[in-house]
């Protein structure tokens, strides 16, 4: 079966077919579109079973003289597209591992595990969801009593929201305030995602001011589907006092209740962000992460170490 695959340089991708492929798929995620690879990734090849019924990209990096897999900052979930089968998995799988002999990746929702791969390991990982098709009302029964506090204590100062402010305004306050700092090489690419998201008509960055019209939170959400996904979200110290988030994603879901939506929070493997998402009910989606290290020591060590 794993005759039928295929690796395919970028340059010889039927780009066409890679996203007619992605669109159609029951388990699309937008992070595979090809726009969106070109983006994200430093290098991606693919794995292409028959005339693009199924697709796996391979998104690599190189360092020593080796070629090995590696998830790309702001692709959450990749893997093969559409679900396959077991038999189907494997013959990707067995693809991955005949082709690298390190890989670290985030497979989708719709991708399961196959057991008996040599040195191969696959982790559970988190991502939470929210549904938005029952009312307000209903929704919002499923807050937590802390995320209610906090709404209705950063209702009373004063913030305004507004949807659609400038990529300018969000890149030089995310400068400012990112928790978690992105060196410049992935700052660029997160504005040249947005970019082309917007010119796609798939982005959209939202933000909250204070009574003084002083940007304290903004997000960048991503819409793809039935998803709205929330990408990047920054605060100020400002933003963090005044509970500028609580208020932001409270709106977000009042102006999108009662529609055949989910706010995809990305999900977080740390505890205190994961309590944060269930505060507003939403509730898990596991991924896979997929690892193999077949390297001959110390490269094998090293390479895990420093990649």
């Amino acid at each position: 079966m794993i005759k039928q695959i295929k690796y395919i340089p970028n340059s010889e991708i039927d780009v066409p077919k890679w996203d007619a492929c992605i669109a159609a798929a029951p388990n699309s995620k937008v992070y595979a579109f090809s726009w969106f690879l070109d983006r994200a990734a430093e290098n991606w090849d693919a794995l292409v079973w028959g005339d693009y019924r199924f697709v796996m990209p391979l998104t690599f990096k190189r360092k020593w003289g080796i070629t090995y897999l590696f998830q790309p900052t702001f692709c959450q979930q990749l893997g093969i597209f559409p679900e396959p089968s077991a038999d189907v998995a494997k013959a990707f799988y067995e693809a991955v591992i005949q082709n690298f002999r390190f890989f670290n990746v985030q497979l989708n929702s719709a991708n399961q595990q196959i057991d008996n791969l040599k040195n191969v390991c696959f982790s559970p990982r988190k991502n939470y969801l929210l549904n938005l098709s029952p009312n307000y009302e209903k929704i919002i029964s499923s807050f937590s009593n802390n995320t209610n506090r906090n709404i209705a204590k950063a209702k009373n100062n004063n913030l305004t929201l507004v949807e659609g402010i400038s990529l300018k305004e969000y890149s030089d306050f995310m400068q400012q305030n990112q928790a978690f700092k992105i060196d410049a090489v992935q700052e660029n690419k997160l504005r040249n995602l947005i970019s082309i998201a917007q010119y796609n008509g798939a982005g959209e960055i939202a933000g909250v001011y204070s009574m003084h019209n002083q940007l304290c939170a903004a997000v960048f959400f991503m819409r793809w589907n039935n998803r709205i996904i929330y990408l990047n979200p920054v605060s100020s110290g400002e933003g963090k006092e005044l509970l500028a988030m609580f208020y932001l994603i409270n709106r977000l879901i009042e102006n999108n209740s009662g529609r055949n939506l989910l706010i995809d929070f990305e999900g977080s493997m740390v505890p205190g962000i994961a309590r944060f998402f269930e505060g507003f009910g939403a509730t898990p989606e596991v991924y896979l992460q997929m690892t193999g290290n077949n390297l001959p020591f110390p490269l094998r060590w090293i390479l895990k170490k420093k990649r």
